[in-house]
């Protein structure tokens, strides 16, 4: 990976974290925590907002974390006036979790002038692998 960080100068998780008001990520308890120089974090509960019946955090949920992951480092690599929007997304549910926060990790695999990848994992507070997930975006230029 090329030593240059990829994000936009100014980049923040302040920004991101703004941008997520009255979105699905603010129901769920999803919270943008550190931007690094090729990484995006965030952080989700484990909780009556996101298991699903069995106890268990949710698989869907797992997906949501990590495409709101993937499509935000996403964004933050692209110029003025261009936007991502995902593609394809894959996910493998690794390790049940039951309570307390996951913590997903998107890193990018491939920036490309018109798709982008991101791995995504998303790890329980004692760092074992919960989920791993794989995320291509296209990249958009002008128009709606």
């Amino acid at each position: 990976m090329n030593p240059r960080s990829p994000f936009r100068p100014g980049s923040s998780v302040e920004a991101l974290n703004a941008l997520s008001a009255g979105t699905a990520m603010e129901p769920l308890g999803i919270v943008f925590t550190e931007l690094g120089p090729d990484w995006l974090r965030a952080t989700m509960p484990v909780d009556a907002r996101t298991r699903q019946p069995y106890g268990l955090l949710h698989g869907g949920a797992s997906v949501l974390l990590a495409e709101t992951l993937g499509s935000s480092a996403a964004m933050l690599c692209v110029a003025e006036g261009e936007r991502c929007v995902g593609i394809e997304i894959n996910a493998n549910h690794l390790r049940a979790v039951r309570e307390g926060t996951v913590t997903g990790t998107a890193r990018p695999l491939h920036l490309g002038r018109q798709t982008q990848v991101w791995e995504i994992r998303i790890e329980d507070q004692a760092g074992r692998l919960v989920c791993v997930s794989r995320l291509t975006v296209a990249v958009l230029r002008g128009g709606a």
